[in-house]
């Protein structure tokens, strides 16, 4: 995922965008755990994905809050 395409998101599609990603670290722990997962890999590719979320998040929220005031 790239940074320029969450860049591009609202803060409420970013929200969503995380808890997506966070259903499907779910999922891929739970696979790894019963051992069918076919790509391990893609569990750390999910878990910097989420924190590209949440620092663009962060982002977007303190320059609102510079605005506002």
């Amino acid at each position: 995922m790239k940074s320029s395409d969450l860049r591009a998101m609202t803060v409420g599609e970013l929200v969503q965008k995380e808890n997506d990603l966070r259903k499907e670290l779910f999922n891929l722990r739970f696979q790894q755990a019963t051992g069918e997962i076919e790509n391990p890999m893609r569990i750390r590719a999910v878990r910097k994905d989420i924190v590209k979320v949440l620092t663009i998040k962060s982002e977007k929220l303190k320059t609102e809050g510079r605005r506002n005031v």
